[in-house]
């Protein structure tokens, strides 16, 4: 079985399919809605070969579905059919959460992207909880407005280091985990990690979304109930893919590991 994973993101779309080594990307942005991402995902991919898709989506997702437009993109995501205008069967991740998977490795932890806003996600023990850490108040305003890249270019590098610090300071005290994993694309700028935490490459969203299909203990513990129950899908066979994925989960989350 072949997967498509989409990484929807405020200044990009990335995506990477099994077997492929070289991601592709399409620029996003405030006025890239939902049918707008499908149409250029669809000619971007249309020389690889996936039988499903994993999608990482910048905000709150509740049974696979979408439930609030992204703060950072256009309008039109929430009710729209994924599955019937990709024509796959999906499953939809918010998007820390995808990357927080394919970063996990053993007890809880807290997970951090930094980039055109906030991203977080706990992971307890193999379960894992999307956060919408990112507009909860801070100082003057929320967590993103000082952490996210408007609050990169307001502030300056020196001071959203501090800020970046101080954040990951209170957060961790709040919420106890074992450590903390520091993503998205402007991790990068900083100088010094912050105690007790470690930081992961973008291209851990791709091992996420693999994960999500081929990973037999992830799709078994957490995703099984996530597959978006449209008329297309089950004449498709989205049923019989999911059983799949558990049978060949573990020799494909192998190669999928090696990319």
């Amino acid at each position: 079985m072949n997967v498509l994973v989409v990484d929807v993101g405020g200044t990009h779309v990335k995506i990477l399919a099994t077997g492929e080594t070289t991601p592709r990307k399409i620029i996003s942005g405030p006025t890239l809605t939902a049918k707008d991402m499908v149409t250029a995902i669809k000619k971007l991919a249309a020389d690889w070969k996936y039988d499903v898709i994993a999608m990482g989506y910048p905000g709150p997702v509740v049974h696979n579905r979408p439930v609030h437009d992204p703060h950072n993109l256009g309008k039109g995501w929430v009710g729209f059919r994924f599955a019937r205008e990709f024509g796959k069967p999906i499953k939809i991740i918010n998007d820390a959460a995808m990357q927080a998977v394919g970063s996990y490795e053993k007890g809880a932890m807290l997970f951090l992207g930094l980039g055109t806003g906030l991203g977080s996600a706990m992971i307890v023990d193999g379960r894992i909880e999307p956060m919408e850490l990112a507009h909860l108040p801070y100082r003057r305003k929320t967590y993103e407005d000082y952490v996210g890249l408007r609050g990169l270019k307001k502030f300056g590098k020196k001071k959203w280091r501090e800020y970046v610090a101080d954040v990951v300071e209170r957060l961790e005290a709040a919420l106890e985990p074992d450590e903390v994993v520091i993503g998205g694309g402007n991790s990068k700028l900083l100088k010094k990690l912050p105690p007790h935490s470690r930081m992961v490459d973008n291209k851990n969203a791709f091992l996420g979304g693999f994960r999500l299909w081929q990973d037999p203990q992830v799709s078994a513990a957490n995703y099984d109930s996530a597959i978006e129950a449209e008329p297309a899908e089950r004449a498709n066979g989205s049923a019989a893919a999911k059983k799949s994925a558990k049978r060949k989960g573990a020799s494909e989350w192998q190669q999928a590991q090696s990319h």
